[in-house]
Order: C-alpha cells, then structure tokens, then sequence
C-alpha cells in the first residue's frame, strides 16, 4: 500500500512505524505538514494514489485542518477529522464519555474568574484545573486551596490566548499512584501500561515509571466504549482505578507508544501496521462497490 505519514517532527514513535511499513516494502510517502500547502479545491499530486494517511501531527491546529482537507481530497485518513476534533478538545472529550455512559471524572466549564471560583468550591479541595488543549500533563494543576484557587484563575485569566479562559475544573480522583494506557485500534486493545509515580500526574511524560497492564473484561469493555464514543481509530484510552471501578478520564487520537513498546512484549508497531492495512483494504473495496 502506498501510505501516508503526517508529521512535524519525527520521534520515536514515527520512527517505529516508518521501519515497520518499511520492512514490509510499503510505500512511503513523509508529508511535513510544516513545508505542505493545501488546496481548496485541486488535490496535490503526492496525495492522489494514496492508499491511506496516518495523521503524525504534533500541533493539534495542524492535525485538525490537514484530517479535515484529505477527508475533502477522499483519502482514508487515520485518525479521522471527526475524532481529532472530539479528542483534542477536553471539554468534547469528556462530553463524548459522557454522553456515551461510560464512567469519567465529574466536571465542570466554566468562562469566568468568578464562576471557576464556584465550581471549584463546589466540588472542594483538592480539585484539578485543566487546560481545554494540550497533552504530556502540562499545564495541569492541582488546587488545594482557596488562594491557590484565586491566584492560578487569575494567571490564566491574564494570559492572550481564549482557550485559557476557558476554565475546566475537575474532581480529584484519588487514585492509587499510577493510571493506565490502553492502545487499541477500533476499540480493540493492542496493549497496556500501567503508569506509576509519587507525583499525582503519571505521565510516562513526566518521568513515570511503566509497567505492564493486561486488561481485564471491565477494562476491556470500557476500552470498546470510549473508542465508539470519539469514531474509533487509532487512540490512547487512559484510565484511572477508583473503589467503583474503573473510570476513563481522556481519549487520545495521536496517541504515543513509544513508552508502551518498551513496557510490553507486543510488536505495538508491527500490530498498528496490520491494522493499517485492513482498513486501506477495506477503503479500496469500498471505493470498487461504489464506483461499480
């Protein structure tokens, strides 16, 4: 197949699936969002015989405006336009769960100082802030009392940028000092970690130490869940154990695995690249019913 890899930088993550697409003798095509340009209306030609693009964007305003045009060019885009759009945005992330049933942190937005203020004293101390974009745990912070409260909403309200005032406050899961990561494809679990550290973020980012998680059937079933309550895809679910059960706090749409290749024996790569060429097959077919 003749495969499409989006990006702006090349990590590990990126590297691990080029050497596999490679090895299988998959053709290659590196598109740096940062050098390409986009046409309302004529397709480039690099994009006309793709058979699939796996969307690699570190920028989420990139990723979000490239999915939407190779939707517009029909080119099979992973992940869709759709689920980038509900995944990057927290407050649609945790609409989504929700809506869907399946079990996520109580939360509340907010648009002013004022309000924030209520929210957060409503749900007490400690209580977490988030911010609507971002990823790798920062930004992130946890309140745990009322001058903290007023001195982190006034920061943010003070800063240029309209996603900061935007406050989205969040209880305080009290979690036993690790999350977990689910890799799946389509609700389909590849692998898992467990993330661990002292810190009450656990982001293998922020330096956690990993482990292997073998889901059982409730996190198997929340995995399936949260995947169809974005438009499935290629995702990272994280989820937190609670004296309930579990409870899925984000679904990540250009999900790192780098940390969970190293923390598991599965060929995450080479089972992503499978996945790959079932779905470039099953748009080829697709576009034969339609054009016969």
């Amino acid at each position: 197949m003749h495969v499409g890899i989006l990006y702006s930088r090349i990590r590990k993550d990126e590297k691990l699936l080029l050497n596999e697409l490679r090895e299988r003798d998959h053709t290659i095509e590196k598109i740096d969002v940062r050098k390409q340009t986009f046409d309302i209306g004529e397709v480039p030609e690099a994009f006309t015989d793709l058979d699939i693009v796996v969307d690699r964007c570190l920028a989420t305003s990139r990723s979000l405006y490239a999915t939407q045009f190779f939707e517009a060019y029909d080119v099979p885009v992973v992940n869709s336009h759709e689920t980038a759009d509900i995944c990057a945005d927290k407050v649609k992330n945790s609409l989504a769960l929700e809506q869907a049933g399946v079990p996520t942190p109580n939360t509340k937005v907010a648009f002013t100082k004022e309000t924030a203020m209520e929210a957060i004293e409503e749900f007490g101390y400690p209580c977490v802030l988030k911010p609507v974009v971002g990823s790798w745990g920062r930004l992130m912070a946890k309140i745990d009392s009322p001058d903290a409260a007023e001195a982190i909403l006034e920061h943010k309200a003070t800063l240029g940028h309209y996603e900061h005032k935007v406050f989205y406050v969040q209880e305080f899961v009290d979690k036993p000092g690790r999350d977990i990561r689910v890799v799946a494809t389509d609700g389909e679990p590849i692998a898992g970690m467990v993330r661990s550290s002292d810190h009450w973020i656990t982001n293998a980012a922020k330096g956690a130490e990993t482990d292997v998680f073998e889901p059982d059937e409730e996190a198997k079933a929340l995995v399936r869940q949260a995947s169809d309550a974005v438009g499935g895809g290629l995702l990272g679910i994280d989820l937190m154990e609670t004296e309930d059960g579990y409870t899925v706090h984000e679904v990540n749409h250009t999900v790192e695995f780098k940390a969970l290749d190293g923390a598991v024996e599965t060929d995450v790569a080479g089972t992503v690249v499978d996945w790959l060429e079932e779905r470039a097959a099953a748009a080829a077919d697709e576009e034969l019913e339609v054009s016969a």
